[in-house]
């Protein structure tokens, strides 16, 4: 999981010491900090898509948008919950996370598309021949998978990179 998570930078806590008159040059060039904060807030915030290895499957990775919004999480679980034990069916969630969030399948590094140029997904056709099923979901992803550990596995990487399982740190304002 670490490996995905690789190019993300972590800012330090301890703001950079800059010179007075460095600081007034730049907030005059920037607005006034309420200014710059109003332009942060605006700013549309997505995370990049991320590419998940297939394991025991040579040179197939599979593409993901890990921007899920707690909507779709919330669906997602319900979907996948037994009614009458209340119990989370936790294959059927993960194959609605992964196949929910798939942008891409890859071979050997390159795009696999069908024949009218589309990428593919699980309820594409040609998915669907190659594992010899009738439903993408759950059983083209889990054919295609093969192994229930690496699928569930893959779904937790997702919901990680989106922002499910991270912690978030308070600054203590009277440590300097």
């Amino acid at each position: 999981m670490d490996d995905i998570k690789e190019d993300i930078e972590i800012p330090s806590a301890a703001p950079k010491a800059k010179k007075a008159d460095e600081a007034k040059e730049e907030k005059v060039a920037k607005g006034s900090i309420l200014d710059q904060l109003r332009e942060e807030i605006t700013r549309e915030v997505t995370r990049p898509d991320i590419e998940v290895p297939v394991p025991e499957r040579d040179g197939v990775s599979v593409r993901f948008s890990p921007n899920i919004s707690n909507e779709q999480l919330k669906s997602w679980r319900r979907n996948s919950t037994n009614r009458k034990t209340d119990e989370l069916d936790s294959i059927k969630f993960s194959c609605y996370v992964i196949g929910q969030t798939v942008t891409g399948i890859y071979f050997n590094d390159e795009l696999v598309e069908d024949d009218a140029g589309y990428a593919l997904n699980f309820a594409s056709p040609a998915i669907m021949e190659m594992t010899n099923t009738t439903k993408p979901l759950p059983d083209a992803i889990r054919a295609f998978y093969a192994v229930d550990p690496h699928l569930e596995s893959t779904a937790l990487k997702i919901l990680d990179y989106a922002g499910y399982g991270d912690e978030v740190d308070a600054e203590d304002p009277t440590k300097g």
